[in-house]
């Protein structure tokens, strides 16, 4: 049986380290019409692009700084439903809250639990006292959640030379 690096708990969700075991699932999620939309392309169109992916992304940032984007999974079953983490963007001063789902788990209330326990685990491992968070202008449903977390809109940024603007929360 794998072990696998788990981060945290709550009532319904455990939150673990990515891992490339998760490629298929990865695979999945970045391909969601959603991901797309409001996250972006990023060209991963296999299993093995989806193992690059977690390994120089996530588990990279794990190595470096000790936090990144887990896999959230629904703890009674172990199903994975999403991720949800904090991301330190070279673009961005301080670390952000970053999450996303597939859509059969939207509505249900796991993005809020998710990401209310990994704002309080950035507190409490890493002393994080001001999270940032940074959405499309357009993606309504994550600008409410912000909201409802406790995030206000603070500017528009580009995240990189050629991106388009996206929204900015704060969270102190």
């Amino acid at each position: 049986m794998k072990s696998y690096v788990k981060v945290l708990e709550t009532a319904r969700l455990a939150l673990r380290w990515l891992e490339s075991d998760d490629a298929t699932f990865m695979l999945q999620l970045l391909n969601e019409p959603s991901w797309l939309r409001y996250i972006g392309d990023k060209g991963v169109r296999t299993v093995e692009d989806a193992r690059h992916y977690i390994e120089n992304g996530p588990v990279a940032m794990y190595r470096r700084l000790g936090f990144g984007l887990y896999l959230v999974e629904l703890k009674e079953s172990g199903e994975p439903i999403g991720i949800c983490g904090l991301i330190k963007r070279d673009s961005l001063d301080d670390v952000d809250l970053g999450f996303a789902f597939l859509p059969a788990f939207w509505g249900k209330g796991f993005a809020f639990e998710s990401a209310a326990a990994v704002m309080d685990y950035g507190r409490c491992a890493f002393g994080m006292s001001r999270l940032l968070a940074v959405t499309s202008p357009d993606n309504h449903a994550s600008v409410a959640l912000l909201e409802k977390l406790g995030f206000r809109f603070e500017r528009l940024a580009r995240l990189t030379a050629d991106a388009a603007e996206v929204n900015v929360f704060a969270n102190s």
